[in-house]
């Protein structure tokens, strides 16, 4: 049997992602003994040349597309990637008759919608790695694919779904040999770094969070010795740039430290980043045990500095819990990245300005304040049925691939905007969705790399953007 896996992602802002869950896919169904091919698209020049050109030379009997996102979470300017999906299924089904699986984390998120928007014979909803090989040997066998696990489809119109398949209670961290994949230089001279995922599922209860959807609502831990096992492989590859993508990263604490200590104790030549620390978890010791580890960067989702905004979002944290991260950083060099959101549920303009006036006076200059206006909208979520009660959503749940998003009727979008802009001209460390989706970052990036700096760009933003505005352009 042969199978052409293709990742559709070709979005490079604010740089490209290795496709790490299509590589998982590939080597699970290489390992159960099924020919695959993985066709990455974020490079080509004409990704529908490219994809009838591997049809015709791979002949599958499968074809799995990898959907990474739906939209881009701008507000102000949102791009609905799942449109680019239209043109490939076209091309597909004009040169296969082969059925079409989908997957990836967007399926994960939105399942039902996609299976009617693609018209694809069946999507893998969760713990890839297991179901799509079970799901690739149902068909070659002529077995009964409606029974795996995993797996949903549409049955005279009828969104269906089977159970997912539990994870083990510690799984393996599942790290793919990505250059027998896809084209490593390209993604590196670009700043891109390896995703690595040492836990799955999230045990808390953010209102507008997907990621117990598709991971489920318990941890899932990977042994750390296995972490750091697996990310030797990356460094004897000579992947040296990693990122942890786990949605917590110091959740369980003492997962993160050992983790970390491992690292340390093995003395890899690597340089490693997070952007997803929550405030509740960071101490010196968790610092401390980071700097040995190799961490060149580290982000924390803050999300507000606002107490009402805290316990709206439900983030199980309070202010004084973002105020003291603040203060474990400062007593640290680990260069950071502040991620908030503004307009969600209990914003008013005294906590807008609660927030921005933390932003200014506990952020380091030298460290980066991220501000995302408004929030996408899933179905399923419970900011979905808040919106609902409040007026601001009135679309119906099937029509909600197309970006909808929440903000607060107690704040307005041009009173929001102005304030942030002008806190953004004041100081040039903060940032906005915006500033991720200029046309010329990868640029940016490619230069980087060829001048030899090393990931995170982001620790350089407000020089980019001091000279930016010193040539003219509005960043």
């Amino acid at each position: 049997m042969n199978t052409l896996i293709i990742s559709s992602n070709r979005s490079k802002q604010p740089f490209p992602v290795m496709p790490i869950g299509a590589c998982i896919a590939a080597e699970a169904a290489e390992k159960a003994g099924i020919g695959v091919r993985l066709l990455d698209l974020m490079f080509c020049k004409d990704p529908l040349l490219a994809v009838e050109f591997e049809i015709d030379r791979a002949k599958p009997d499968v074809v799995g597309l990898s959907i990474r996102n739906i939209d881009n979470n701008n507000m102000g300017n949102p791009a609905a990637f799942f449109k680019d999906l239209p043109p490939l299924i076209d091309v597909i089904r004009r040169n296969t008759r082969s059925p079409i699986v989908i997957g990836g984390a967007a399926v994960g998120v939105m399942p039902e919608h996609l299976l009617r928007y693609t018209g694809a014979s069946f999507a893998v909803t969760e713990n890839g790695e297991v179901a799509f090989p079970l799901l690739l040997n149902a068909i070659s066998q002529k077995g009964n694919p409606y029974q795996v696990q995993g797996i949903s489809w549409l049955k005279d119109d009828v969104f269906m779904k089977n159970p997912v398949i539990p994870p083990s209670v510690t799984n393996a961290c599942s790290v793919p040999d990505f250059k027998r994949w896809i084209d490593i230089r390209s993604y590196s001279s670009l700043l891109a770094t390896a995703p690595v995922q040492s836990k799955r599922g999230c045990p808390y209860k953010c209102v507008y969070c997907t990621y117990a959807m598709g991971e489920g609502q318990s941890y899932h831990l990977s042994a750390p010795d296995v972490v750091v096992e697996r990310i030797k492989q990356l460094v004897s590859m000579g992947i040296k740039d990693i990122e942890f993508v786990d949605n917590v990263f110091n959740s369980p604490y003492g997962h993160a430290i050992a983790i970390c200590e491992g690292l340390a104790k093995s003395r890899l030549n690597a340089r490693f980043q997070t952007l997803e620390l929550n405030p509740l978890f960071i101490d010196d010791g968790l610092l401390t045990a980071m700097e040995g580890a190799g961490f060149a960067g580290i982000g924390i989702t803050a999300e507000s500095a606002s107490d009402n905004v805290l316990r709206s979002l439900k983030k199980g944290f309070a202010s004084e819990h973002v105020h003291r991260a603040a203060h474990f950083v400062k007593n640290h060099r680990l260069p950071c990245v502040w991620i908030f959101m503004l307009g969600g549920p209990g914003e008013t303009e005294d906590t807008v300005m609660e927030t921005l006036s933390f932003a200014e006076n506990y952020i380091r200059p030298h460290d980066v304040a991220f501000f995302n206006v408004g929030i996408r909208i899933y179905p399923g979520t419970e900011l979905e049925q808040i919106a609902r009660r409040q007026g601001v959503l009135t679309l119906p749940s099937h029509e909600m691939l197309e970006p909808v998003f929440y903000l607060s009727p107690e704040v307005g979008l041009d009173w929001l905007i102005k304030k942030l802009s002008a806190a953004m001209d004041k100081n040039f460390n903060f940032i906005n969705s915006d500033s991720l989706a200029l046309p010329f970052l990868s640029a940016i990036h490619c230069l980087g790399h060829r001048f030899g700096v090393k990931p995170p760009l982001w620790k350089h933003t407000s020089a980019i953007r001091r000279g930016l505005r010193f040539i003219g352009v509005n960043a």
